[in-house]
């Protein structure tokens, strides 16, 4: 028995998303954002206080990834990509349009944008430009085009400028934990580090203080989660700042140094904090729902705040909050498919235990049941793995198009998972295919002891880190298991090791292993290794230009699954990369995984 649906899956999936880009102009009146709803992520402005939004590209190819104003106002640099390549390109464009111009032009090149120092002459970025091996930070003059390497040899990414344009911040990543700070020093083109470390701590920058004499930084040194310190440059040194329980995900100062706003992680939900800074009071600060905070911006005079917001019933729309009263603007519409709010499901906080006596963090998503009745289930497995699970319309509404077909969802945050502390992160490093299985074993005993769920109807789903999961978990656990979807993951953790992107090799053996030293061991985990005992179909979608899991990893995995009889369904799609862009790929690409479980797992009419 099925439930019936008055709704089909393309209401679910009509949405307007807009990405955690979000930037005020310099003169407070515009905000920059991002969203697709063209059909690709394309630049948009709108007025701070709501109005018609403006659109300033109209890629169809390009994806826009980051951007930000120049400080007169007068233009925008942004980063994007082709098809999904990641080889990111930067551009200018007018403030009120026209067409972009390239600053660079290296296409088989990454490059990530920074900022531009506060006198409008110089854009901090990085890039694998000159050796594919590593990210230089390099400042390209705005006016005549001449480029300075500044900070080279290293897999590095520019940070913030001090106001008065003398320091730039310098952004060292070693690995997932470990990352350091150095500052740059514009008169003199020193580069000094601010944070020299022992062990894996993480130390990245986020905000300048207004009389330039430090900043603020995210670390984890002496805690299990990430927190804000202050590094003094004339002391040399840093001392904590502010200090919570939980991760701290987004800070910000506005230009005047008046107003501060931070988000802090709190088990999966963001909650929003503010300060003024002149008079040491708390802001009264909106009550969010729960959901996760993207971006945000504070304005230059700061008494206003844009963010993205997302929801598991709504997807990242655009708000903007009032610092003085606390009341929240919906500034963008992102849901369009004419669902009645009633219908969504919100997700519960649960806990299971691991084979280890770890309990396992979980967002459990309950269908509108009936007594007595056993419902299908989908088990959702994370990408990073070093990422967290998070209550948020996921995946184009396929969440919510399930649960409305009388599926549940849980959603678990296995070991390796961010958010809930340093040493739980740690867990998966050269761990792939080991402990992390154990948990996904574990959730589905907890699932066979939901009364509600049918243990003959178990899904496991992922994509990226939550694909190799899912093919782990098809191949070495293929007892509770009714079928398989697999977007975008690696088979075969050796050649996966070899073919990542270049600037990602110096951290594969720490992170997952060395394909030479280690070839036994990530052979041993690899689910290609397993093939023999794979019972469930399974579903495999790729990207054929993903340059972080290249399509080899799901060409030998479907080519050995179907050597040796098994029901695989494969599609590769030409146009997209590590997941689709593209509105309608992306759509696409859920619609077909919801048409499959539901094929699978309901008893459709034929």
């Amino acid at each position: 028995m099925t439930h019936s649906s008055k709704y089909r899956f393309e209401q679910f999936a009509a949405t307007r998303i807009y990405t955690p880009v979000v930037s005020y102009s310099p003169d407070g009146k515009q905000i920059l954002h991002v969203n697709n709803a063209t059909g690709q992520f394309n630049l948009w402005t709108i007025a701070t206080g709501g109005g018609i939004p403006r659109q300033l590209t109209s890629f169809t190819d390009n994806t826009i990834r980051n951007a930000i104003w120049t400080p007169d106002g007068a233009s925008i640099l942004f980063q994007a990509d082709q098809n999904g390549d990641e080889q990111h390109q930067l551009y200018r464009l007018g403030a009120r349009g026209g067409w972009h111009v390239a600053l660079t032009d290296k296409m088989d090149s990454q490059h990530n944008m920074g900022e531009v120092s506060s006198d409008g002459q110089w854009l901090a970025y990085s890039a694998n430009d000159e050796n594919p091996m590593h990210m230089d930070v390099s400042l390209l003059h705005l006016q005549s085009g001449e480029k300075r390497r500044i900070f080279t040899g290293r897999q590095a990414f520019a940070g913030e400028w001090s106001p008065n344009g003398r320091y730039m911040t310098v952004v060292e990543f070693l690995g997932n934990t470990d990352i350091n700070v150095w500052l740059y020093d514009h008169e003199t083109g020193e580069t000094t580090i601010c944070t020299p470390h022992d062990g894996d701590i993480v130390f990245v920058p986020v905000s300048w203080s207004p009389n330039n004499d430090g900043f603020y930084m995210m670390t984890n040194e002496g805690r299990e989660f990430t927190n804000i310190a202050y590094y003094d440059i004339a002391k040399g040194s840093y001392d904590w700042y502010l200090t919570v329980d939980h991760d701290i995900e987004n800070f910000a100062i506005s230009d005047d140094g008046r107003v501060m706003i931070w988000a802090v992680n709190e088990n999966g939900a963001s909650k929003l904090y503010g300060k003024n800074l002149v008079t040491n009071e708390s802001l009264t600060m909106p009550n969010l729902p729960i959901g996760v905070v993207g971006g945000i911006s504070i304005n230059p005079t700061g008494n206003k705040l844009a963010l993205v917001y997302v929801r598991p019933s709504q997807a990242g729309n655009l708000y903007e909050v009032d610092l003085t009263t606390g009341d929240m603007l919906e500034l963008g519409q992102s849901m369009l498919g004419g669902i009645d709010p009633q219908d969504f499901i919100e997700p519960e906080a649960v806990f299971y235990e691991s084979f280890d006596g770890r309990k396992i963090p979980a967002w459990l998503y309950k269908p509108k049941m009936v007594d007595g009745m056993q419902y299908p289930l989908m088990l959702s497995i994370h990408g990073g793995p070093e990422a967290q699970e998070r209550p948020m319309y996921n995946y184009n509404g396929l969440y919510q198009y399930l649960l409305n077909r009388g599926f549940g969802i849980l959603a678990p945050n296995i070991r390796g998972s961010t958010g809930y502390g340093k040493s739980y992160q740690a867990l998966i490093h050269r761990d792939w295919g080991g402990a992390e299985l154990r948990d996904i074993e574990h959730a589905a005993l907890y699932l066979r002891s939901l009364d509600w769920v049918d243990s003959n109807r178990l899904a496991v789903y992922g994509g990226s880190f939550g694909g190799f999961a899912t093919l782990s978990a098809v191949t070495r656990l293929p007892q509770y298991w009714a079928v398989g979807v697999d977007i975008v993951g690696p088979s075969n953790l050796v050649t996966f090791a070899k073919a990542v992107p270049p600037f990602w090799r110096p951290t594969m053996k720490k992170w997952v292993g060395d394909p030479e030293e280690d070839y036994d061991m990530l052979m041993e985990r690899s689910p290609i290794t397993y093939v023999s005992q794979l019972r469930a179909p399974l579903l495999v979608i790729q990207g054929a230009k993903d340059p972080r899991v290249v399509q080899g990893e799901s060409d030998q995995m479907v080519e050995k699954i179907r050597a040796q009889g098994g029901n695989v369904q494969y599609y590769v799609d030409e146009e997209e990369g590590h997941g689709a862009t593209r509105r309608e790929n992306s759509i696409k690409w859920m619609s077909m995984i919801a048409r499959f479980l539901e094929e699978q797992l309901l008893d459709l009419p034929v």
